[in-house]
């Protein structure tokens, strides 16, 4: 099974985070702006938490706040769930499934590495698979 640290390394290493009193609608713009469905709440280099289009919809939209007056701390979500560089696909694919999240925070030494979504689990899982049916059918050939 391929660890986290393989997705990485196959992935752009971009990691984009917004300030946690920055206004919503700086959230949402960045999020439009990258094609992406989340980002990291980061104070200096300390992750603090997480927020997403969910959390925008939630939180913000039917609640009828503004999303100009209102910063990401109040929208985000902390604690965040975030898993190591070692940990298996198996596992994240695990943590999204039980934990209905979409987005996985790679720590490691306190420091955030990367951010892995459900799409490149997905991905990788499939990619997996494709790999294993290969190698069946090679050797129900031979």
């Amino acid at each position: 099974m391929r660890s986290v640290r393989h997705l990485l390394q196959a992935k752009a290493p971009e990691i984009h985070s917004i300030r946690p009193d920055a206004p919503v609608i700086e959230a949402i713009r960045l999020m439009a702006d990258k094609h992406i469905g989340a980002l990291l709440v980061m104070e200096d280099a300390k992750l603090v938490g997480i927020v997403s289009e969910r959390d925008y919809a939630r939180k913000v939209v039917l609640q009828g706040r503004s999303s100009s007056d209102t910063p990401v701390r109040s929208i985000m979500t902390s604690p965040v769930i975030h898993i190591a560089p070692g940990d298996t696909v198996s596992h994240c694919m695990q943590l999204v499934t039980e934990r209905r999240i979409r987005h996985l925070p790679v720590v490691q030494d306190g420091q955030v590495v990367g951010v892995v979504s459900i799409g490149d689990l997905v991905r990788a899982v499939i990619e997996e698979q494709q790999m294993e049916l290969e190698q069946l059918q090679r050797y129900i050939a031979s």
